[in-house]
């Protein structure tokens, strides 16, 4: 059993009240390394098709479809680590922001917000801590994410990651179909119409 494996059996098993800050700072110093390396991998792996692709230039039809093979293998191999980095991602969020809870306990306490954290279901409490970043933000900030997240019922949650989805894949059809170039495509992608959180992997890279 892992050490991710091992927290968050501790905390189904266990009220919020019992989470170690020590066990929760070495999960999250773990995860950081593991999503460094494979960020590095894919980088990699993303260099590698470019090289190939470069190679089938002005090249035969032969030596073109052995090059087709290579990068869709190469492609294989990155969506996979994609997953796997989409996987340690929430894994991350969900971890750094137990982390912020615990560390604000008592003023969460004092002002009722506690209540509401110990009393959700723990798969639940995953899921919605997951995908909100509390981090750098002020408290008052903080309490007001937490307040909106309990308040959502479990579809309204799923709504809004649906709703992502579809301006991610919107984005991406118009790199694809040449209207705009990746540069304008990322600088207009707004995923959280409040514009309330940071892009993740930018948080992550300043760290």
């Amino acid at each position: 059993m892992n050490i991710w494996e091992r927290t968050k059996k501790l905390f189904i098993k266990n009220p919020i009240e019992k989470l170690s800050t020590r066990d929760l700072e070495g999960e999250k110093i773990r995860l950081k390394s593991k999503l460094d390396r494979l960020k590095k991998e894919i980088n990699q792996i993303e260099k590698k098709k470019k090289q190939l692709f470069q190679e089938g230039i002005g090249a035969d039809k032969l030596k073109k479809k052995i090059l087709a093979q290579e990068i869709k293998a190469l492609e294989m191999e990155m969506k996979l680590k994609f997953k796997n980095f989409t996987t340690l991602q929430k894994q991350y969020t969900f971890v750094n922001n137990l982390l912020i809870i615990k560390k604000y306990e008592k003023e969460l306490k004092n002002i009722g917000i506690w209540s509401k954290i110990s009393k959700i279901e723990p798969e639940l409490l995953e899921l919605k801590l997951s995908d909100i970043i509390l981090d750098g933000k002020e408290f008052d900030e903080m309490v007001s994410n937490l307040n909106k997240v309990f308040e959502m019922r479990l579809d309204e949650f799923e709504g809004e990651e649906d709703e992502a989805e579809k301006k991610l894949f919107e984005a991406w059809g118009q790199v694809e179909s040449g209207a705009v170039d990746v540069d304008t495509a990322v600088d207009n992608l707004k995923l959280d119409e409040e514009e309330e959180d940071e892009d993740w992997l930018k948080k992550m890279e300043k760290e």
